[in-house]
């Protein structure tokens, strides 16, 4: 039958064969539009999609069964490398609590010059010609008339104006600066800000817990009575004993803010607004005042408190998660570089920083893609910023796992320019 067909076909014109072929084409391109017709109808019934999600999540992060495969005795081994991988854990969680304790080091040893710069700031000191002397990258080219030209001009609108004392609102302008902190600023928070004087970093004493302390330095103002305020940060580094491959350094477990005490009607983390409300029998209109939060940079030291069941709705978690990241990018970059910023010099660096990171999250979700469609049972990374984990060290609230890449300086945490950030529960 088979050399009858193959004769046949020999014998047909090839303009025949064409037509055969177009025939074939159309029925498949039919076959296909019914293929895709069905499976809009199946995708459109939420029992196929949910007995579908069900069996993709039973899918990710399941082994793919080479582990299974081995024999006992290769298993054993296993076992034997992964309890040396416990004590690696355990190893690193104490290279990071000396990292700390090197850090509290050398806090004590740049607190005279942050203190220097405080006192230059708010009129306490004036410094010497010498300590002002600067050479700016782009005076380096300029000729010695168009300089001296320069200084003329300089010189005169210093006549024309008021001789300012220390550096007028320079924490607000640095707030102003930074996007992650001009966010939380609202219109009545510059007049408070202006006050400010000073921001130190605390870290706990040897010994003691790991913790640091922001600490908000005020000058006497009409709106509170504090002169400062302070935000404490508890961190822990040690591996959860449910989950010690995790441990990737240090984790942010919770912060404390303070009591702010407001001068009579200058709260601006609250705000009065009236309602008009009308009874349903007699008809008559009253107008209620009610007093409601207010968005403020205030409200930061203020945070969601955690109940004892360690859940939080996810509007606290995002407070929370921000919280965090605030709280460490003011100790790590903002207290330390502060001049940098009030110019907007390190808000460059911090923009080169960003574009180099996006390059590399494009090339790792690349290899991701690549990754996934070799192997059905590849599970993801977890995504930088912002990752749920579903272990908990202690069943408590919250914490924020802190990568440090250590350098002199022990930068590179979360933030941009560092490297990762994740959030468990």
């Amino acid at each position: 039958m088979a050399d009858l067909d193959n004769k046949d076909q020999a014998e047909m014109d090839p303009a025949d064969m064409e037509d055969v072929e177009e025939v074939e084409e159309e029925e498949t391109g039919e076959d296909n539009s019914k293929a895709r017709q069905l499976t809009m109808q199946m995708m459109q019934n939420p029992q196929i999609l949910a007995a579908l999600q069900e069996r993709l999540d039973g899918l990710v992060g399941s082994p793919s069964g080479y582990m299974e495969s081995l024999p006992k005795v290769v298993k054993r081994r296993v076992n034997a490398l992964k309890n040396l991988q416990v004590k690696c854990a355990h190893i690193e969680a104490k290279f990071y609590e000396e990292v700390h304790e090197l850090e509290r080091k050398y806090a004590a040893l740049y607190q005279p010059l942050f203190d220097k710069r405080s006192d230059i700031v708010r009129a306490a000191y004036e410094p010497t010609d010498e300590e002002c002397e600067w050479k700016p990258d782009e005076e380096e080219e300029l000729t010695e008339e168009m300089k001296e030209k320069a200084k003329v001009e300089e010189e005169k609108k210093d006549e024309e104006k008021e001789d300012p004392k220390g550096i007028p609102e320079f924490w607000l302008t640095v707030f102003k600066n930074v996007d992650l902190l001009s966010e939380m600023l609202q219109e009545h928070d510059e007049p408070i800000l202006k006050h400010l004087q000073d921001i130190k970093v605390k870290f706990s004493d040897a010994g003691q817990p790991m913790s640091f302390t922001l600490e908000f330095h005020f000058e006497p103002n009409d709106f509170f009575t504090n002169t400062v305020l302070t935000k404490t940060y508890k961190m822990r580094s040690e591996p959860d004993e449910s989950d010690p491959f995790s441990f990737d350094g240090p984790e942010i477990m919770g912060c404390t803010g303070c009591t702010i005490d407001w001068v009579k009607g200058k709260n601006v983390t609250l705000k009065t607004i009236k309602k008009k409300q009308k009874h349903k029998g007699r008809g008559t209109v009253r107008t209620v005042t009610k007093t409601v939060p207010n968005d403020s940079f205030f409200n930061f030291f203020s945070p969601p408190e955690v109940p004892e069941s360690g859940e939080l709705d996810e509007d606290s978690e995002a407070v929370l998660a921000a919280d965090f990241e605030i709280g460490h990018f003011i100790r790590e970059r903002i207290v330390p570089r502060a001049v940098l910023y009030f110019t907007g010099e390190a808000i460059e660096d911090d923009d080169d920083d960003y574009d180099e990171e996006g390059e590399e999250a494009d090339d790792e979700e690349g290899e991701e893609e690549a990754d996934e469609e070799n192997d059905p049972d590849y599970e993801p990374k977890k995504m930088p910023i912002l990752q749920r984990s579903a272990n908990s060290s202690d069943g408590s609230a919250t914490s924020f796992r802190i990568p440090y890449t250590v350098t002199a300086s022990i930068k590179h945490s979360y933030l941009p320019p560092y490297n990762v950030l994740y959030f468990s529960w």
